[in-house]
């Protein structure tokens, strides 16, 4: 089962994780990409490693922004699984951004 992470655990995430916030015990990014069919892709390419790691972020898709929110149900808010998620999350973003 997985562990929430302390304060100080977050936060040290939180410096390597430019890009995302903590909101009511979730990391959160928002991201607007270069069109709606940009985005699906996105949306896709973390569907895939999200089934594959068995850990889900919450997403809301408006056109073509994206807010992706990480948090560990279960145990009611931010753990390691969250983090390595947002990370990956992270990877595909600038992957699809460098292909551009």
């Amino acid at each position: 089962m997985p562990q929430l992470l302390s304060d100080e655990e977050v936060g040290k995430a939180l410096g390597r994780l430019k890009a995302w916030r903590r909101y009511e015990g979730a990391l959160v990014r928002e991201v607007e990409l270069a069109s709606f069919p940009e985005a699906i892709q996105v949306v896709n390419r973390v569907a895939e490693i999200a089934e594959n790691d068995n850990h889900h972020p919450d997403i809301d898709i408006r056109w073509r922004t994206l807010t992706f929110s990480c948090s560990t149900h279960s145990e009611r808010g931010i753990t390691a699984q969250d983090v390595s998620l947002a990370e990956e999350i992270d990877g595909v973003l600038a992957a699809v951004s460098s292909a551009g």
